[in-house]
């Protein structure tokens, strides 16, 4: 492709992300899937402008001075703003070439004159920051004066982490392994099982990947995964699974002993969490779609050692992967995540035998969702007591523990992962 073909390109992938409430992500997935004819360098580049953008949105259309910049817009905004192209050469890429964008309007020219001229200084904290006016401060709630540096490593690109598989292979033998293939491939500092790379690459046709060695997986979920601590034998729920990447992790630390149920409302995640499950080796999970006031999980109540609490959150703490959701996510969500946080609390506290434990989870770096909702649940549950972290993790995990608070938060600025947060409760009555 030339160079004018890969911006239209790119302007036409951003428009359909901009004109979706779906995740990014996925919506460029899609867009390669559907244009296989799109070499892997044509793609890259493309890929690397449209999460460049998606990164630094608000700033671009703060300097494009306007509320709703167009996909063409955002990618001249870019050249100028992040690749340092003059006026001159943005408008020579606009030049109408077969493949390439149509000639920049006046208006449009005007606008990324704009961008260029405007002072830095100028612009809102919440612009410069990248993050919705209205979240400022709940996030200043949670970090003080740290809010700024966790907010900008939040802007940041994440690594790639992976966690080995413990049924199939090692640590040092996936590293021996990437290493050899040329990937800079590093142990993660917190949890044993991870692996870290420094960039993002597509690993879908690695060997490794499709031989269930390892899969992809953030040092902090690996972390609260370690931190639920199953053992071999014992009855294990994980009733928000998703598409099953902490209960992998599970299985392995069971060792395919004893009973592990991975639940969610979601058809679809639970099909794919079978498929991983299936590379991965496990043998002792059992996958169940929950319905609405669903019987089978009133007669489960009271026999599970661990139940894991994965609850729908803000997803703040993976703005890193995924920077678009940060525009999706609106006042009246948190108010609906809260009802459905406190109902699947309820709903995981009635399944813990007595000494066993509730481990509650988020991708999320809200207070309100996090410590507060915890303590709240606590209030009105006087059979459960909070262990503090401390004490979990000298069992599971040699690193020094990062807090000496009762609940772990692990955030990027701190701790280079995203952010998380992790509540164990046992139940003493």
């Amino acid at each position: 492709m030339t160079p004018a073909a890969r911006l239209q390109a790119a302007i036409e992938l951003l428009d359909e992300v901009l004109g979706t409430d779906r995740a990014a992500d996925g919506v460029i997935s899609a867009y390669f899937r559907a244009r296989r004819f799109i070499g892997s360098s044509d793609r890259r580049a493309i890929n690397d402008q449209i999460w460049r953008i998606l990164r630094h949105r608000a700033r671009l259309t703060w300097g494009l001075g306007t509320d709703h910049p167009s996909g063409r817009l955002f990618v001249a905004a870019n050249l100028v703003r992040g690749e340092g192209k003059s006026i001159d050469a943005v408008a020579g890429l606009y030049s109408g070439a077969k493949n390439g964008p149509s000639p920049l309007a006046a208006n449009e020219k005007r606008m990324v004159e704009r961008v260029a001229s405007r002072n830095d200084s100028e612009m809102p904290r919440e612009v410069r920051l990248e993050v919705p006016w209205w979240l400022l401060p709940k996030l200043d709630e949670a970090f003080g004066a740290a809010a700024d540096a966790e907010l900008a490593a939040l802007g940041q690109e994440a690594p790639l982490d992976l966690r080995v598989n413990t049924l199939k292979a090692t640590r040092d033998a996936v590293l021996a392994s990437l290493r050899a293939e040329d990937l800079k491939a590093e142990p993660t500092p917190i949890s044993p099982l991870g692996v870290r790379l420094p960039a993002r690459i597509s690993l879908g046709d690695h060997a490794g990947f499709r031989d269930g060695l390892f899969e992809v997986q953030d040092e902090a979920s690996q972390t609260c995964a370690h931190l639920v601590n199953a053992q071999p034998g014992m009855a294990v729920m994980d009733l928000c699974a998703g598409a099953g990447g902490k209960t992998l992790s599970i299985a392995g630390f069971m060792q395919n002993k004893g009973r592990l149920i991975a639940c969610d409302v979601s058809v679809g995640r639970l099909e794919r969490s079978k498929l991983r499950l299936r590379r991965a080796g496990v043998h002792n999970a059992t996958l169940r779609v929950l319905e609405d006031n669903d019987k089978w999980i009133k007669r489960q109540a009271g026999s599970f050692d661990r139940v894991l609490v994965d609850a729908p959150c803000s997803g703040t703490g993976a703005w890193r992967r995924n920077p678009d959701a940060r525009w999706h996510l609106k006042p009246e969500n948190l108010e609906s995540l809260r009802l459905v946080q406190e109902q699947v609390l309820e709903q995981g506290a009635g399944l813990v035998k007595l000494g066993g434990r509730l481990i509650y989870a988020t991708c999320s770096l809200l207070p309100e969702e996090n410590a507060v909702r915890v303590e709240g649940f606590l209030a009105t549950h006087p059979q459960f007591k909070a262990l503090p972290i401390q004490e979990i993790w000298k069992d599971v995990l040699a690193a020094p523990c990062p807090t000496t608070d009762t609940f772990l938060t692990l955030t990027p600025h701190r701790n280079a992962t995203d952010g998380f947060f992790v509540a164990v409760l046992e139940r003493v009555s």
